[in-house]
């Protein structure tokens, strides 16, 4: 046997070599290239590679089906016998399996046409055109008495998926970084500005950099403000970071179980739709008609088009590898539309099928005369502008209360102008009942969430005015 061979050979192989009743194979083939620097200065760069193998066995019982979850890490030929036995192993030690139900097959999700392809893979070529731009915002900050740090991170996953019941499934998933801090030469100040992109090709680091200066600027006049409520404008970045965080508690068994905000207290009410009686699909949860949606075919945010799920988890389950994916309010016209659901999920909590999609957009209508940020700013009277928020923790799931602190400014804004910088702070605020404050909207963008960026990045959002964001203590916090 060869010392190589190609992911979609290694799922034939594994695939043949099973003795279960059911098996799921997914190669994941994996590229990254990227960038740092420090003061001005590229300090490390590299490209890497690695492969990952997951089998999934299923063996019938008695009283149901058991499955056994086996990956490895840079597998090879050799290795792929003894990683479906594991599997094999692990199914049969393990009890029924509580979302067990017949794999997809041909019939649901045709196979891909391009499954034999072989992976896509980055490079340093990815950054041909970035690393100069790159090299003369070095430049630029030297000049200003900046300092500029960061990284860019470029990862290009192929997906291979195979089963026992025909499905051949591939996908290509590109994700790009970049995030840049600018600090003051004596470090008493910092500005952070982001980017999300697929290939660097839409990266603009001088309209990055410029931002950043801009922000630094605002800072030379420093303002103390109290812990308090305060009208707040949160750039797309922040709302991103809130709006994810909704969407991964948005689980429909949870909810139907009483135990997320998205449950309905004291059982079904009048109105309330049939499907999903114990849950709040149907309350209107937004003032404005905001809507949140995924689609795997999102122009510039393209995910998976089908579930790739290496394990069964809450809202997920490997026993749905290869479900097609498609368009989905989670939240239409301010009314909570739909909730997250694996085929096991949607039948405990009598709800439809609505499985997770890697990508989230908010917006409204009227995206022509949206205003943006800047507009906003320019007709407020006096409120904070944030530029980002870091360390997000929950603290009450009933109410999906968060906590978290400011980071990299907050300012002051007063008569439609940025008039300083103003402390950082903590903030104890819930994304659902902040939709439900939000007075205006703005133009929807692609953005960073920069918490979540090492796990969610496939994001368009608006910025938002909401008054009363609830500062509720000052942070020490640079």
């Amino acid at each position: 046997m060869t010392a190589t061979m190609q992911p979609h050979e290694l799922v034939e192989l594994a695939l043949g070599l099973s003795r279960a009743d059911g098996c799921v194979v997914i190669a994941d083939e994996e590229s990254t290239a990227n960038l740092r620097w420090a003061g001005n200065a590229l300090t490390t760069n590299g490209v890497t590679r690695g492969r990952r193998l997951t089998v999934i066995a299923t063996v019938d019982g008695a009283e149901g089906t058991a499955s056994g979850v086996v990956s490895r890490e840079a597998v090879v030929p050799d290795e792929v016998a003894g990683l479906v036995r594991a599997a094999e192993e692990a199914a049969r030690a393990a009890g029924p399996a509580e979302d067990a139900r017949p794999l997809v097959t041909t019939a649901e999700q045709p196979v891909s046409a391009d499954f034999g392809r072989p992976p896509a893979e980055t490079s340093a070529e990815v950054f041909a055109g970035f690393g100069p731009a790159l090299g003369r915002a070095f430049a630029r900050a030297a000049g200003q008495g900046e300092l500029l740090y960061g990284f860019a991170r470029h990862e290009l996953v192929t997906s291979y998926l195979g089963t026992s019941t025909g499905l051949r499934l591939r996908h290509e998933q590109p994700t790009g970084t970049v995030e840049l801090n600018a600090k003051t030469a004596d470090l008493s100040g910092s500005a952070w500005t982001g980017a999300a992109t697929r290939d660097f090709s839409d990266v603009d680091i001088a309209a990055l950099h410029a931002e950043a200066t801009r922000r630094l600027g605002w800072g030379a006049r420093r303002i103390d403000l109290p812990a308090g409520r305060y009208e707040t404008l949160l750039p797309p970045s922040a709302v991103a970071d809130l709006m994810v965080y909704l969407a991964w508690s948005a689980g429909g068994r949870d909810a139907s179980e009483g135990r997320t905000v998205f449950s309905r207290k004291g059982g079904a009410a009048e109105g309330a739709p049939a499907e999903g009686g114990t849950t709040r699909l149907g309350d209107r949860l937004a003032a404005l008609p905001l809507t949140l949606r995924s689609d795997p075919h999102e122009p510039g945010l393209e995910s998976a088009p089908f579930v790739l799920a290496h394990a069964s988890e809450d809202e997920a389950s490997a026993f749905d590898n290869g479900l097609p994916l498609t368009a989905t309010d989670w939240i239409r016209d301010g009314e909570l539309a739909s909730l997250v659901t694996s085929r096991h999920s949607a039948a405990l909590a009598g709800l439809p099928l609505r499985p997770a999609i890697d990508n989230l957009v908010l917006e409204t209508a009227g995206q022509e005369t949206a205003p943006t940020l800047e507009e906003m700013v320019a007709r407020t009277e006096r409120g904070l502008l944030l530029t980002c928020l870091w360390y997000i923790r929950e603290v009450d799931p009933a109410t999906l209360l968060l906590t978290g602190l400011t980071r990299d400014g907050v300012y002051l804004v007063e008569n439609g102008e940025v008039v300083g910088a103003v402390n950082n702070f903590r903030f104890n605020e819930s994304p659902v009942e902040l939709l439900g404050r939000i007075t205006e909207v703005g133009r929807t963008e692609r953005c960073l969430p920069r918490e979540w960026s090492d796990w969610f990045t496939r994001t368009a959002m608006p910025p938002v005015r909401v008054p009363g964001f609830n500062m509720s203590s000052v942070s020490q916090a640079s």
